[in-house]
Formats: structure tokens, sequence, C-alpha cells
């Protein structure tokens, strides 16, 4: 048992997450592994993915009991994010934009909300989470989108891109700013999005260099009339709302980042062992070997810091928000510089499509983008050492 084996068998999880886990590394090996290469070269919604995924139930594993639910802790579902994103990236965020989008409307939703939206996410149905604009990607607080209140409804105007899951979801939480609230900040609210709504239109989505399956889309919302009881929380509770998921949702995005690069590297060594080269296995220079003990060492790192960050939300810790910036922005270059190296270890095979090395690398690129770029997290981790000034 090598170094990453030992880590991932001291996990804290229970027989009955240990048992679901086994079955979603059955699952990825036997069936979505296999079409990977296939659904990143057509650029195609990976849809038998996503019925395997729910013929497994999984969405049910962060829906609470009460609303057809089978939750599981924190640190079981990052298990499961890491593993279906080592077999497929696509399907590993199309899955994990299910637990992005529910989480803030199970913290933050009333109880006829979550009777209404819950068991439908349970059952299956595709969610996803709707911040980003043309104008506002990091900073979130210069969305422009508007929520004007018409009586019962809520007259949604704006457009949102680069919306995961935006062409194929069944719900959206979305958020924009309430037009009876000045304070741009204070303005930010939240609400529920159905499919078919009047006036939601997915403009087009996006041809990208990674996560080619995954539908990446922009949207217009175009007076859009949602019923005021769609509502999460009351008018200005977004940006509360929007700090607590996005805590969650990166350390989800660490995971995935963190199952491609394990991808990568269990591909580099198994290559490195079989390669020759002057008559000796590649894996037998000492070049090489350095190159592979920083990659593990990474790795070990991350993984162990991953899990430790979920152990912390398991035990309602509060006040995670700097564990999960460095979490996700560690992870998320390692995954690259990971991907990249193994790239670089397979040599000119690594640049081709054959193998999978060549896809990982590309894979890898988004997750230091998103859900805040990089230097955005080292920002808020530098700062948060800032003392008080003087008076």
């Amino acid at each position: 048992m090598n170094l990453l084996q030992r880590i991932d068998a001291r996990l804290p999880l229970s027989t009955e997450e240990r048992m679901l886990l086994d079955s979603v590394k059955s699952l990825c090996a036997t069936r979505i592994a296999p079409r990977a290469a296939d659904y990143d070269r057509l650029g195609v919604f990976p849809w038998d993915n996503v019925r395997a995924i729910n013929e497994l139930g999984l969405n049910a594993m962060f829906i609470p009991e009460a609303h057809d639910g089978m939750p599981l802790s924190f640190v079981a579902y990052l298990a499961c994010v890491r593993e279906i994103a080592k077999a497929c990236a696509s399907t590993g965020i199309i899955w994990a934009t299910n637990f992005h989008a529910a989480k803030p409307l199970i913290e933050y939703g009333n109880e006829e909300q979550k009777h209404r939206f819950l068991p439908r996410i349970a059952r299956g149905a595709l969610a996803s989470l709707a911040i980003t604009e043309p104008s506002a990607g990091s900073d979130a607080t210069g969305m422009q989108t508007r929520f004007t209140p018409d009586g019962d409804h809520i007259v949604i105007e704006g457009g949102k891109t680069f919306i995961t899951n935006g062409d194929v979801a069944d719900l959206y939480l979305v958020f924009g700013k309430w037009a009876e609230i000045e304070d741009s900040r204070q303005a930010i609210s939240a609400l529920v999005l159905e499919k078919g709504t009047d006036g939601l239109r997915v403009v087009g989505t996006e041809h990208k260099m990674g996560t080619r399956a995954s539908g990446t889309a922009t949207l217009a919302l175009d007076a859009c009339r949602v019923p005021r009881a769609n509502l999460v929380g009351a008018p200005g509770d977004g940006l509360r709302i929007l700090f607590g998921s996005l805590n969650r949702s990166r350390p989800s995005i660490a995971a995935h980042a963190l199952g491609i690069a394990r991808a990568a590297f269990e591909d580099a060594v198994a290559y490195i062992n079989e390669r020759r080269q002057s008559g000796r296995r590649i894996l037998e220079f000492q070049g090489i070997q350095f190159m592979l003990a920083d990659m593990a060492s990474e790795l070990a790192l991350c993984e162990s810091w991953l899990w430790r960050v979920g152990e912390l939300i398991d035990a309602g810790e509060a006040d995670f928000g700097i564990e999960a910036s460095m979490l996700k922005q560690r992870a998320t270059d390692a995954a690259m510089r990971i991907t990249t190296d193994a790239v670089q270890l397979l040599g000119g095979y690594g640049y081709c499509s054959d193998y999978r090395v060549e896809r990982l690398m590309r894979d890898a690129k988004i997750t230091q983008i998103w859900e805040g770029t990089n230097q955005i997290h080292r920002q808020l981790i530098g700062r948060s050492f800032l003392t008080p000034r003087r008076a």
C-alpha cells in the first residue's frame, strides 16, 4: 500500500459510507471512465453518466431525510466527488454542481421551499447555481440582474454567463439585486427559478478547452415571473447566502481538482514503471524520482488538508472560509502542476489524445479559475492576517 492509499484508508467514513464509496468506484471503473474520452472528443452532455449516478441514488447523500434524502458526511461527499472527477472531470462537475446549488436551499430555504424542491433533486433533477455575469466574475457584488417585486411575484431582468448545467438544469438558484434596496451589496438576493419559466432562454454554450462534456451556458432572463414564494430568505439576504454557499463549494472544487490530479499521477507512475530508456525503466533515473517525489508530496499534503476541512464542516465549524480558500487555491494549483508534469513524464505520448493525461491537463485549468480565481483566494488568505490599524 503506497502513501496515497494509506491516506485513503484512514478516511473517517462509516461502514455505510465506505460501501457507497466502493459502489461509486465500481461505477466509475465500469461505466464512467470508459466513456470519458468519447464525451470529451464529441463535446456532448454525458446523459448516460448522469443516469448511472441517479441509479445509484447519489443525489440523496446531501439531501435531508425529511425531504427524501439519505444524508451522509461531507467527507463522504468529497470522496465521491474526487472519484467521479478522477474518472471523468465533466461528469464530476455536473454532479458536484447539484450540491453547490442545493446546499444554500438546504441551509437558508424555508420548509415549504425544501418540500417543493429538494425531493426533486434527491430523485435526480439537475440543478444550477447562477451567479456570474459578463461584468461580475470573482467580484459577484457587481452583478446587474434585478429582482423587482410585483404583488405575489418577482420579475427577473438580466443575464448570466459561464453557468455550469445552465443548458440542462431543472432548477436554478439565481442571484440578483432587489430593486427596492439601493445599497449595491445589501440588495443581493437569491431565488429559485424553474426550467420552462417564460423569459428564461439559453443563449448559447461555450466551446471550452477542458471539461468539454459539461455544459457551460449563457442565460437570458427576460421578464421572468416567479412566485414570491421562491425567494430564499428575505430581500437582501443574498450576500450571506452567497458566501455560505461558496465556502462549501470551494472544498468541492478542490476535491474535483484532486481527482484529476490523482488520475494523472497514477497514469504517470504506471507509464514510467514500464517505459524504458537506455535499458532502464524511466522511474529508475534519479531526476525522475525527484520529480515524482514532488508530485506525490504535494498530492498527499493537499488531500490531507481536504479531509481536514471536510471534518471541520462535519463537526459544525462555522468559520472555515480561510481554510476553504487555502484548500481551493493549493489543490487546484497542484492539479495544474501535476497534470503538466504527467504530460512531461509521458513525453510525446502525453501530448497526444491517445493517453488521457492530455485531457486531464486541459480539465485541470478551469479549477484555478472558477469559484474565485486563485489570485482572489491568495488575497483573501493574505489579508486575513492584517491587524487592526491603531487610532
